[in-house]
């Protein structure tokens, strides 16, 4: 009666006085994980395209960079960290493969695989917290897939044909080429993300699959009407 009333108010107040801290680290940490991000992806762009089998096949590697910001930071991370680079590139920095850089960029050929991007990104991400906490192989390799290859080029085909004025079956044929090389970073992405979230649980928040959630609901619903 005499001493805990007078004990509360202090502790809510401490609580209240510490409470927005977590948030301001979390966001501090988010910042520093997209910027990395984007430095990664502007670096991989340094050695400019790789070719093999005697120049049949170019192989870029900032794809593989946007693949891992999704897989390692997440949907929304993994975007932002993306279109930060794009902001970049429009300001004029020459951080795309080959040096290329400023507003030009955005009106070639190439501008749809940007954009691609952004959507691989996102999907990797997606599906990447679905996948979590067990990722499996073979899971992540198909929604990788999903994401860093027919996302990708769902968008960057259809306006690289547009804009070259190329029929989109031919567009469709030549793209081929590239296939090899991002399967390539896919089954990389996928085994780098795999040993980073055994390592760092807890990048992504782990969520569950839209019709799991149907599912339980639906199961809840059944209990409910039972025990009524």
């Amino acid at each position: 009666m005499s001493t805990a009333p007078s004990s509360t108010p202090s502790a809510a107040i401490a609580d209240e006085a510490s409470a927005p801290a977590p948030k301001r680290r979390g966001t501090a940490r988010d910042l520093a994980q997209i910027a990395v991000f984007t430095g990664l992806i502007a670096a991989l762009g340094l050695p400019g395209a790789l070719t093999i089998g005697g120049g049949a096949v170019p192989i870029t590697f900032q794809t593989l960079g946007v693949m891992l910001a999704g897989a390692i930071l997440g949907a929304r991370k993994g975007f932002l960290s993306v279109a930060l680079l794009l902001v970049l590139v429009a300001a004029g920095l020459p951080l795309l493969s080959g040096g290329r850089g400023g507003l030009g960029v955005f009106v070639g050929p190439s501008v749809g695989y940007l954009i691609g991007w952004l959507l691989g990104a996102a999907v990797i991400g997606w599906a990447t917290a679905r996948l979590l906490p067990r990722y499996r192989i073979v899971p992540a390799l198909l929604w990788t897939a999903l994401g860093g290859i027919v996302a990708i080029y769902l968008v960057g085909v259809p306006v690289f044909a547009a804009i070259t004025g190329t029929p989109l079956g031919v567009a469709i044929a030549g793209s081929a080429i590239f296939l090899p090389g991002d399967i390539l970073k896919v089954v990389v992405t996928v085994l780098v993300a795999k040993s980073v979230h055994r390592a760092w649980p807890g990048l992504i928040e782990p969520r569950t699959w839209p019709w799991a959630r149907r599912d339980a609901a639906g199961t809840t619903g059944g209990s409910a009407v039972d025990a009524a």
